[in-house]
């Protein structure tokens, strides 16, 4: 019975999406959020918290258990050894593709987590982060400078926002 209630909570899971799915199950997620759906919430959505315009990148997993426990719990001084902790983002952070969000950690406000990082300690708000583990790159306001003299020369978001595609074709031409 165990294993059809898995497959089943599996199958809902797909069809409602991973990010209604978690909300129904205690999610607490602030406005104008975006999560793709390949985003992982683990069994423990209810100890995430998202603040507001959290964004995420694709296969993003927030880990709220340490399930290493298991390996030494067999011994009768580790028994009753298990580890949760809730994970904390706060307001206007993005978190890169396939980041993965260690248990008990807190992301503050205005924060970037890089590609593919693994963040295992908290993140003051306004920083960057990178690496695994995720180690401090630069503050926010620094990658918004870099990113700035870094930009696409008269980007036009009305052309980009009415084919994406077509758009990039043409600015990046040359480069192909």
């Amino acid at each position: 019975m165990k294993r059809i209630n898995y497959i089943f909570n599996k199958i809902y899971r797909m069809i409602i999406g991973e990010f209604q799915w978690a909300k129904k199950n205690g999610l607490i997620a602030g406005e104008g959020c975006i999560i793709p759906n390949s985003t992982s919430f683990g069994s423990e959505p209810y100890l995430i918290k998202l603040g507001k315009r959290v964004r995420c990148s694709f296969e993003v997993v927030f880990l709220t258990h340490d399930g290493g426990t298991w390996a030494f719990r067999r011994s009768p001084e580790y028994s009753n050894i298990v580890k949760y902790d809730i994970v904390t983002v706060d307001d206007d952070t993005f978190i890169g593709a396939r980041a993965i969000i260690m248990p008990g950690v807190h992301i503050g406000k205005n924060c970037v987590i890089g590609t593919g990082s693994v963040v295992t300690k908290d993140v003051p708000d306004g920083t960057v982060v990178a690496g695994n583990p995720a180690r401090v790159i630069c503050t926010t306001k620094e990658y918004a400078e870099k990113s700035k003299n870094n930009m696409m020369s008269n980007f036009n978001f009305g052309e980009y926002n009415a084919d994406k595609q077509a758009y990039l074709t043409k600015v990046f031409h040359d480069k192909f």
